[in-house]
C-alpha cells in the first residue's frame, strides 16, 4: 500500500480538526431542548456556563460533554490516522488536529467566528492528547476552586500550569506547544474575566443571586441555580 504523502495527512489532520471543533453543542443542545438560541441569550456565549441561564442544567451538561468531547475526538483520529502512516511523528499530527479543534472551538465558521472561550475544549482535548496532563490540570482547577471559589481564576491556573506539566512528565515538545497555544487563546478569551479579577468583582461559585448579576457578561442566571434559591435583581 503506497505512503499517503504527508502534506495530505497534516492538511486532513487540520482542516478535519477544525471542522470538529467547529460544532456548537450549545446552540445546537438549546435549540433541540426548546430552549431558544443560544446567541440570543445572557452574554450570548456558547458554552455551558451561558447555557445555564436558559435554567436547563440537563443541556448545560450535554454542552460540557459535546465541547469536550470533540477536541477528545480530533485527537483519537488523529492518533488512529498517524498508526497508518508511520514516516510521520504522531504527536505532531495529534498536536495540529487538536490545535485545529479547539481554534474551531472559539472560532466557528458556523457561527461566523463567534465561538466560546474553549475551557471545556480544553479539558477535553489534553486528556485525549496526554491523559496525565489533563488529570493534573483537572485537579489544579479543583483545588484551586475549593480554595477561592471562583471558576474563571481556577480555570486560568489550571491552564497556565499544563504546559508545565507535559514538561515535568517528559512529553514531547508538540504536546507541550499544544497545551502552551490552547492556554494562550483561553486567556485572551478571558479577558473580560481578568479585568474582573483584578478589581475584585468576579463572582464565586456558589455566590447569592445579588452577587451573580452580570457573571461572564451577561445577566442573572435563573433563581434556580442560586444556593439562595432567591431572586435575582432587576
Amino acid at each position: 500500500m503506497p505512503e499517503v504523502p504527508s502534506a495530505i495527512l497534516f492538511g486532513s489532520a487540520i482542516i478535519g480538526g477544525y471542522l470538529l471543533g467547529s460544532i456548537p453543542f450549545g446552540v445546537i443542545a438549546t435549540r433541540l431542548g426548546g430552549a431558544g438560541d443560544l446567541r440570543s441569550i445572557g452574554s450570548g456565549n456558547i458554552g455551558a456556563t451561558n447555557v445555564l441561564r436558559t435554567g436547563r442544567k440537563d443541556l448545560a451538561a450535554i454542552t460540557l460533554l459535546g465541547d469536550g468531547g470533540k477536541g477528545a475526538v480530533a485527537v483519537l483520529l488523529a492518533g488512529l490516522l498517524a498508526r497508518s502512516a508511520p514516516q510521520v511523528s504522531a504527536s505532531a499530527l495529534v498536536a495540529l488536529a487538536a490545535g485545529a479543534a479547539f481554534l474551531g472551538h472559539l472560532f466557528p465558521v458556523w457561527l461566523k467566528f463567534k465561538g466560546g472561550k474553549g475551557v471545556a475544549t480544553f479539558f477535553g482535548t489534553l486528556l485525549a492528547a496526554a491523559w496525565p496532563v489533563g488529570l493534573a490540570a483537572g485537579a489544579t482547577w479543583i483545588i484551586m476552586a475549593f480554595v477561592f471559589r471562583i471558576s474563571s481564576l481556577a480555570a486560568l491556573v489550571a491552564v497556565a500550569v499544563a504546559p508545565l506539566f507535559v514538561l515535568l512528565l517528559g512529553l514531547p515538545h508538540a504536546i507541550a506547544l499544544l497545551a502552551l497555544f490552547m492556554a494562550l487563546l483561553v486567556f485572551i478569551r478571558h479577558e473580560p474575566n481578568i479585568r474582573r479579577l483584578m478589581k475584585g468583582e468576579e463572582p464565586r461559585i456558589g455566590a447569592k443571586s445579588s452577587e451573580m448579576s452580570g457573571h461572564n457578561g451577561g445577566p442573572p442566571m435563573p433563581p434556580e441555580l442560586y444556593e439562595d434559591k432567591g431572586n435575582p435583581p432587576g
